[in-house]
Protein backbone atom coordinates (compact mmCIF):
# COMPACT_ATOMS: atom_id res chain seq x y z
CA UNK A 1 0.00 0.00 0.00
CA UNK A 2 1.50 3.51 -0.72
CA UNK A 3 0.29 6.52 0.75
CA UNK A 4 -0.04 9.53 -2.47
CA UNK A 5 0.75 13.00 -1.37
CA UNK A 6 0.83 16.73 -3.39
CA UNK A 7 2.85 18.72 -1.57
CA UNK A 8 5.57 20.44 -2.70
CA UNK A 9 8.83 18.95 -1.21
CA UNK A 10 12.39 20.17 -2.04
CA UNK A 11 14.42 17.58 -0.48
CA UNK A 12 12.01 14.55 -2.22
CA UNK A 13 12.62 16.65 -5.80
CA UNK A 14 16.00 16.47 -4.99
CA UNK A 15 16.08 13.18 -4.01
CA UNK A 16 14.08 12.47 -6.82
CA UNK A 17 16.56 13.75 -9.48
CA UNK A 18 19.52 12.10 -8.01
CA UNK A 19 17.46 9.23 -8.45
CA UNK A 20 16.53 9.66 -12.17
CA UNK A 21 20.11 11.18 -12.99
CA UNK A 22 21.69 7.62 -11.33
CA UNK A 23 19.23 5.33 -13.27
CA UNK A 24 19.78 7.44 -16.82
CA UNK A 25 23.10 6.93 -16.50
CA UNK A 26 22.72 3.81 -15.81
CA UNK A 27 21.12 2.85 -18.55
CA UNK A 28 22.54 5.13 -21.02
CA UNK A 29 25.96 4.45 -22.48
CA UNK A 30 26.08 8.15 -23.80
CA UNK A 31 24.84 9.67 -20.63
CA UNK A 32 27.75 7.36 -18.83
CA UNK A 33 30.43 8.88 -20.78
CA UNK A 34 29.34 12.42 -20.46
CA UNK A 35 29.22 11.86 -16.57
CA UNK A 36 32.56 13.74 -14.96
CA UNK A 37 33.31 15.45 -18.24
CA UNK A 38 32.73 19.20 -18.44
CA UNK A 39 30.30 18.82 -21.03
CA UNK A 40 28.40 17.74 -18.16
CA UNK A 41 27.74 20.88 -16.78
CA UNK A 42 24.58 23.42 -17.49
CA UNK A 43 26.97 26.72 -17.89
CA UNK A 44 24.65 29.60 -18.33
CA UNK A 45 24.90 31.65 -21.52
CA UNK A 46 23.79 35.44 -21.55
CA UNK A 47 24.19 37.86 -24.27
CA UNK A 48 22.92 41.70 -23.69
CA UNK A 49 21.89 44.21 -26.47
CA UNK A 50 21.80 47.80 -24.90
CA UNK A 51 21.18 51.40 -26.24
CA UNK A 52 23.47 54.15 -26.33
CA UNK A 53 22.17 55.09 -22.55
CA UNK A 54 23.18 51.34 -21.73
CA UNK A 55 19.90 50.07 -21.01
CA UNK A 56 18.34 46.71 -22.09
CA UNK A 57 17.15 47.10 -25.86
CA UNK A 58 17.73 43.12 -25.86
CA UNK A 59 18.62 40.25 -24.53
CA UNK A 60 18.70 36.44 -25.60
CA UNK A 61 19.33 34.08 -21.64
CA UNK A 62 20.36 30.35 -22.78
CA UNK A 63 22.64 27.62 -21.57
CA UNK A 64 24.97 25.26 -23.03
CA UNK A 65 24.51 21.55 -22.20
CA UNK A 66 26.50 18.50 -23.77
CA UNK A 67 27.12 19.94 -26.78
CA UNK A 68 24.21 21.80 -26.90
CA UNK A 69 23.48 25.46 -26.95
CA UNK A 70 19.68 25.99 -25.53
CA UNK A 71 17.64 29.06 -25.81
CA UNK A 72 15.94 30.00 -23.47
CA UNK A 73 14.40 33.54 -24.12
CA UNK A 74 15.23 35.88 -26.60
CA UNK A 75 13.28 39.67 -26.71
CA UNK A 76 13.70 42.42 -28.69
CA UNK A 77 12.17 46.00 -27.19
CA UNK A 78 9.32 46.73 -29.21
CA UNK A 79 10.48 49.69 -31.63
CA UNK A 80 13.61 47.49 -32.32
CA UNK A 81 12.59 44.80 -33.74
CA UNK A 82 13.16 44.04 -37.40
CA UNK A 83 16.10 46.16 -37.01
CA UNK A 84 19.03 43.50 -36.74
CA UNK A 85 19.27 43.24 -33.30
CA UNK A 86 17.92 39.45 -32.67
CA UNK A 87 19.76 38.20 -35.33
CA UNK A 88 23.40 39.60 -34.28
CA UNK A 89 21.90 38.43 -30.09
CA UNK A 90 21.63 35.16 -31.76
CA UNK A 91 24.92 35.08 -34.09
CA UNK A 92 26.53 35.73 -31.25
CA UNK A 93 25.51 33.33 -29.13
CA UNK A 94 25.59 30.36 -31.65
CA UNK A 95 29.24 31.61 -31.86
CA UNK A 96 30.68 31.60 -28.59
CA UNK A 97 28.42 28.25 -27.66
CA UNK A 98 30.70 26.59 -30.98
CA UNK A 99 33.71 28.40 -30.49
CA UNK A 100 34.20 28.41 -27.03
CA UNK A 101 32.13 25.42 -25.45
CA UNK A 102 32.42 23.19 -28.33
CA UNK A 103 28.45 23.04 -29.00
CA UNK A 104 27.92 21.22 -32.26
CA UNK A 105 23.90 22.17 -32.26
CA UNK A 106 21.28 24.85 -31.19
CA UNK A 107 17.42 24.53 -29.99
CA UNK A 108 14.71 26.36 -28.65
CA UNK A 109 11.05 26.44 -27.89
CA UNK A 110 8.51 29.21 -30.00
CA UNK A 111 5.03 29.84 -29.91
CA UNK A 112 3.53 30.29 -33.23
CA UNK A 113 2.34 33.80 -32.08
CA UNK A 114 6.35 34.78 -30.84
CA UNK A 115 9.18 34.16 -33.66
CA UNK A 116 9.23 30.06 -35.74
CA UNK A 117 9.84 32.78 -38.91
CA UNK A 118 12.46 34.40 -37.42
CA UNK A 119 14.36 30.93 -36.14
CA UNK A 120 13.38 29.39 -39.68
CA UNK A 121 15.27 32.46 -41.74
CA UNK A 122 18.43 31.44 -39.38
CA UNK A 123 18.55 27.98 -40.35
CA UNK A 124 16.73 26.37 -37.33
CA UNK A 125 14.31 23.31 -38.62
CA UNK A 126 11.06 22.65 -36.49
CA UNK A 127 11.54 19.11 -34.81
CA UNK A 128 8.23 19.05 -33.34
CA UNK A 129 4.73 21.39 -33.33
CA UNK A 130 2.93 20.53 -30.15
CA UNK A 131 -0.46 22.25 -30.85
CA UNK A 132 -2.83 23.89 -27.95
CA UNK A 133 -0.34 24.43 -25.44
CA UNK A 134 -1.21 26.14 -24.30
CA UNK A 135 -4.94 25.41 -25.54
CA UNK A 136 -5.26 27.55 -29.07
CA UNK A 137 -1.35 28.19 -29.58
CA UNK A 138 1.00 25.87 -30.98
CA UNK A 139 4.48 25.50 -29.27
CA UNK A 140 7.02 24.68 -31.71
CA UNK A 141 10.86 22.99 -31.05
CA UNK A 142 13.19 24.15 -33.76
CA UNK A 143 16.70 22.63 -33.63
CA UNK A 144 20.35 23.87 -35.74
CA UNK A 145 23.31 22.24 -36.50
CA UNK A 146 26.27 24.89 -35.72
CA UNK A 147 29.22 24.66 -38.27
Amino acid sequence: MFRIETEVDKDRQAQLHRRLRDTNTERSPVLRALRGTPSEKEVPLHVWGLNEEGLLAGGLVGRTWAGWLHVDLLWIEAGLRSGGLGSQLLASAEELARAERGCGFSRVETWDFQAPGFYRKRGYEVVCAIPDYPPGVTEYTLTKRLG
